[in-house]
């Protein structure tokens, strides 16, 4: 029979003797104080821009391209770092400090951006800067 009894270490034996494990460590950018008192004045809403505006973001390790396709569901088409060699569709989820919690369809300084494709995470080194290019808006 197994046992779910912490010891004074913080160890807790689950199962046969023997096999101990400590507390779970969190990272400090999931902690909700964290997140809480972020500077959230250096960024971008995608969703606030127009289709076909253009965002240049440089990260610790990267320069992305980022074309805004559709603004209301953060549809773009990103190009930069190792993932995406060429122009590709996807969807900006948004940025994070690296922890669970999540700034929907934005880009921060400061920040990872989290981006989508086929269904698939790509998380970037923190992002050290943001320009955004607006679409002409020639009218004819």
């Amino acid at each position: 029979m197994s046992s779910n009894l912490r010891r004074p270490d913080g160890t807790r034996r689950d199962g046969p003797a023997g096999t101990e494990r400590r507390p779970r460590q969190l990272p400090g950018a999931a902690l909700l104080d964290r997140w809480a008192s972020h500077d959230w004045s250096h960024g971008i809403r995608v969703t606030d821009l127009l289709a076909l505006d253009r965002v240049l973001v440089r990260t610790e390790n990267s320069t992305y391209e980022i074309a805004v396709l559709t603004p209301g569901t953060s549809e773009i088409a990103v190009r930069g770092g190792t993932f995406f060699p060429s122009l590709t569709r996807a969807r900006l989820a948004g940025s994070s400090l690296g922890g669970s919690f999540l700034k929907l369809h934005t880009i921060h300084v400061g920040l990872r951006m989290e981006i989508v494709v086929d269904s698939r995470p790509i998380v970037t080194s923190p992002v050290q800067t943001i320009a955004v290019t607006r679409a002409s808006r020639a009218i004819m």
